[in-house]
């Protein structure tokens, strides 16, 4: 007699192993990082390790070939961290996130496809009117990382690279006072029976304090000028210590200023840094005496200030060596890439858990602060009064 057939096949009567419940990501980011084109900028916004913890959370990461080379990552480095390598700088651009320590270029943006959403500086000095239509047209969102707030309302990205720009300021000033250097042949440290070197600090924000905690460390004499008290007394006590200082006041800075032999501006304004060192103050200076303008960046706030670039950084006015390339953490590109990788990665991590940017620029208002397109429509209410563009209030448009 046939026995009846069976419903299931021989395959499927075989024990099968169990499949446990598979926890879902609430959303995948595919993240594009092409490499950065601009002028000795040699910065990457993730590092390997970076990318690693992304990828272990279900995310995709396509990096253009030889992005991190400027800051000692390899291509290997990446893809043993779980990134993906591409030659092709357009499907790098194609991604539905992309990250860049520069604001892209006009020609950058024509390879980016609509709706993409961008995280990057915006370096609102640098840019014109045209930058923002480009973005409008492709509808893209775009965030700039230096005005993203963290939960104490700070701008954590600015402070990091301001702490960078404020250490290298002494480091750079070491260099450039060796005889092997044309300096004058001092050297910062307290030697037994030398005087220590005299170093004055122009503004008493990050910079300034990073600038005094290194130059205190290799054994100098800080003097501090800064026109709030405010900033003045928190010096003090991140400081720890007694240090001189002082409001902005010509007579004493000037007599502060023929005594130094390094003197670093770190002023910051709300448009131009103030001019603070006029040029007859420099010509009182001492021969052979060291300024680093950190403060270039926006204007200089030393009056003989002129800017200059990596591979020809000074030149000397009135005897007094100038130091004056903008961008200073450009100069340390791995120490500043783990920098903004700190800043970013927590950032892409709570993206993908919310389910995508829109629920995070809901929830997260720090984040939010830093959004200035959103769609194609212009959010940010300085860039609208700076470029005469008209603006939508973010809130109106998500909720």
């Amino acid at each position: 007699m046939n026995q009846p057939s069976s419903p299931f096949s021989k395959q499927q009567l075989i024990p099968q192993e169990e499949t446990l419940e598979v926890f879902k990501q609430k959303g995948e980011l595919f993240i594009g990082i092409p490499k950065e084109n601009q002028y000795q900028e040699k910065r990457i916004c993730l590092t390997p390790d970076a990318i690693n913890a992304i990828t272990s959370n279900g995310h995709r990461v396509l990096i253009e070939s030889g992005a991190g080379e400027g800051a000692n990552f390899s291509d290997k480095d990446y893809t043993d961290a779980g990134g993906e390598i591409t030659r092709d700088t357009k499907k790098v651009f194609s991604c539905p996130l992309l990250l860049k320590v520069e604001p892209p270029t006009l020609s950058e943006i024509a390879m980016i496809h609509p709706q993409t959403t961008v995280i990057s500086a915006l370096q609102i000095k640098t840019q014109d009117k045209s930058y923002f239509e480009e973005l409008a047209k492709k509808r893209i969102t775009a965030i700039a990382f230096e005005y993203i707030r963290d939960e104490d309302g700070k701008y954590p990205a600015v402070r990091s690279l301001s702490e960078i720009a404020g250490t290298a300021s002494v480091l750079i000033a070491a260099e450039l006072m060796a005889a092997t250097n044309k300096g004058n042949g001092l050297m910062f440290g307290n030697i037994s029976g030398v005087p220590p070197a005299e170093v004055v600090i122009i503004g008493a924000g990050t910079v300034g304090e990073y600038a005094a905690r290194s130059a205190i460390g290799l054994g100098a004499n800080v003097k501090i000028f800064d026109n709030s008290i405010t900033r003045l007394r928190n010096i003090q006590t991140n400081l720890k210590q007694t240090v001189y200082t002082s409001t902005i006041q010509p007579k004493n800075l000037l007599k502060a200023l023929k005594r130094c032999d390094v003197a670093i501006g770190a002023t910051r304004g709300k448009g131009r840094s103030p001019v603070i060192v006029s040029s007859t103050m420099v010509e009182h200076m001492k021969k052979g005496a060291v300024i680093i303008d950190v403060s270039i960046d926006t204007g200089g706030c030393f009056e003989t200030s002129e800017i200059t670039n990596h591979n020809k950084p000074t030149i000397e006015k009135s005897g007094v060596l100038h130091y004056g390339v903008p961008n200073i953490p450009s100069r340390y590109p791995k120490t500043a890439s783990v920098s903004i990788s700190n800043i970013f990665t927590p950032y892409l991590l709570k993206i993908g858990e919310d389910g995508g940017l829109e629920n995070s620029l809901r929830f997260d208002k720090g984040l939010r602060n830093g959004l200035y397109m959103y769609h194609g429509i212009l959010t940010n209410r300085t860039v609208g009064d700076w470029f005469d563009l008209s603006y939508s209030d973010i809130n109106f448009l998500i909720f």
